[in-house]
């Protein structure tokens, strides 16, 4: 139960009579109505409003609930006066200029914050209130608008008038407004469901008077009124524990799957075993096999990179594991470019929208001639993996199921066959990963990670056997945190 949800639950608690107890001295709802009936004679005797048509009996289909016995069931219109409102002229500035009379719409009810109002944007002059149909309302008054939307309610804490969407009520009795005012929230949505209108709903002057309300005694509708403001602060407080949990459980499988692929950064997800040997003797392995190459001249030598410090280790990793850096494991940046007349017409390209961001999926597959692309495309085959550098913070990252061609924001990187491509997948969709790449990209509207420090990431290199190990795990651990997100 939100927050919502449950002051809807007290308010109907209220004017069920279940909230606070019946006390006989109190004496009854009749009783008041009698008062309410001989205060409305005098006011019609003075002058003050006129004598109303008899309201028609509640029939028991209208009776929504069972009240107490020393409550009575009452029309709107028989304990109080209902006001409409007017707009005086905007052309005329006698009506507005100088003017000192509260003037409401409600649009002004979108900022009131609390039980009471008193005034809006706008004040009109004794000339516009004459000059129009809007009227003074005496403080206490209920302002309810009768359209767009319907519902907005509040007491006035001093005279003042309304345009013309709104029906406020004016009780006979000031006493019985606060208790109204909440009752009136409770019963806004049958109030709604009597509403009128095809371009918007509104609620007549005439239908709003015969909104049927349960009326307690006086002494009773008080002590209703202070525990229902006995509990809304601790609703509002209910309201804020609820969004945080709302807001953790939202972001709970979000962050479990980052917590996976950290603790899987740190050595922590799958245990140690001596026999896959160590990280370091898989990086020499690496290395005799790039010197192989260089002689061969499939590749060429590169400029060194600077030795790892202290200070650069994000966290500890397991001892046969190794820190090294990025660009001594693949040639990152450099790439093999292809003009756009030069690529198969059933040749896939991949853009950056074709890849989910932080699944590490492809969702969508194009072929060359499904694009009117005229520019030059980069080089990949199967199996590398393929890094988007543009707004890194995206997490764009995915191993590539057969050869093709893709934009130059992303980066074809070649891990060679002593590091599994699936691991380094991960690796460079991990949060340490990504959080070094937000720090390092350049560019405000479109941030990337640049070349050289591309070359500089640190890299958690495991033992191969242990790689596939980790890559295993996780793929049977993530699918239950899509299951959280798609509950």
């Amino acid at each position: 139960m939100n927050a919502q949800d449950l002051k809807k639950s007290i308010l109907q608690l209220a004017i069920q009579g279940k909230l606070v107890e019946q006390r006989e001295e109190e004496g009854t709802a009749k009783e008041l109505l009698k008062k309410i009936e001989a205060e409305n004679k005098q006011l019609i005797k003075e002058g003050k409003i006129k004598k109303q048509k008899a309201f028609p009996e509640i029939k028991e289909v209208e009776i929504p609930f069972d009240i107490p016995e020393s409550w009575e069931w009452v029309r709107l219109g028989e304990i109080g006066q209902i006001v409409g409102g007017g707009t005086p002229k905007t052309g005329n500035c006698e009506f507005w200029n100088g003017g000192n009379i509260p003037w409401l719409t409600p649009a002004d009810m979108k900022f009131v914050l609390g039980k009471y109002v008193e005034n809006g944007e706008r004040f009109i002059t004794e000339k516009g209130l004459k000059g129009s149909s809007a009227q003074l309302m005496p403080k206490g008054t209920i302002i309810y608008s009768s359209r767009a939307p319907i519902g907005y309610i509040a007491i006035s804490n001093n005279a003042l008038a309304t345009n013309q969407g709104f029906k406020s009520f004016v009780p006979y009795e000031p006493r019985i407004n606060e208790y109204i005012y909440y009752c009136l929230i409770a019963r806004t949505n049958e109030i709604i469901s009597r509403a009128s209108g095809t371009t918007f709903k509104e609620i007549s002057g005439n239908e709003f008077s015969l909104t049927v309300v349960p009326l307690p005694p006086l002494e009773e509708q008080k002590r209703i009124v202070a525990k229902i403001e006995e509990l809304m602060p601790y609703v509002d407080k209910y309201d804020v524990a609820y969004s945080e949990v709302e807001e953790l459980n939202k972001k709970f499988p979000e962050n479990m799957q980052k917590s996976i692929l950290q603790y899987a950064m740190q050595g922590k997800l799958v245990e140690q075993r001596e026999e896959d040997g160590t990280a370091e003797d898989l990086y020499k392995q690496i290395q005799e096999e790039n010197k192989k190459l260089i002689k061969e001249g499939k590749i060429k030598t590169t400029k060194a990179l600077p030795e790892i410090t202290e200070d650069e280790i994000p966290f500890d990793i397991p001892e046969n594991w190794k820190w090294i850096r990025l660009g001594d494991l693949c040639d990152y940046g450099k790439c093999n470019s292809i003009s756009a007349k030069n690529i198969p017409k059933d040749a896939w390209i991949l853009d950056l929208e074709d890849i989910e961001k932080d699944s590490g999926r492809i969702i969508n597959k194009k072929t060359m001639k499904d694009l009117k692309s005229t520019s030059s495309k980069h080089i990949f085959k199967k199996g590398d993996v393929l890094y988007s550098k543009l707004r890194p913070y995206l997490n764009k990252v995915v191993v590539a199921d057969e050869d093709g061609y893709s934009t130059s924001e992303i980066l074809p990187l070649d891990f060679g066959r002593h590091i599994f491509n699936k691991y380094a997948q991960i690796v460079l969709m991990s949060p340490y990963f990504i959080n070094y790449t937000v720090k390092c990209s350049y560019g405000v509207k479109m941030p990337r990670l640049g070349t050289e420090d591309g070359k500089l990431a640190l890299f958690p290199l495991a033992p191969l056997e242990e790689q596939k190990r980790i890559v295993d795990k996780i793929e049977e651990m993530l699918p239950f945190t899509k299951k959280l997100v798609n509950r």
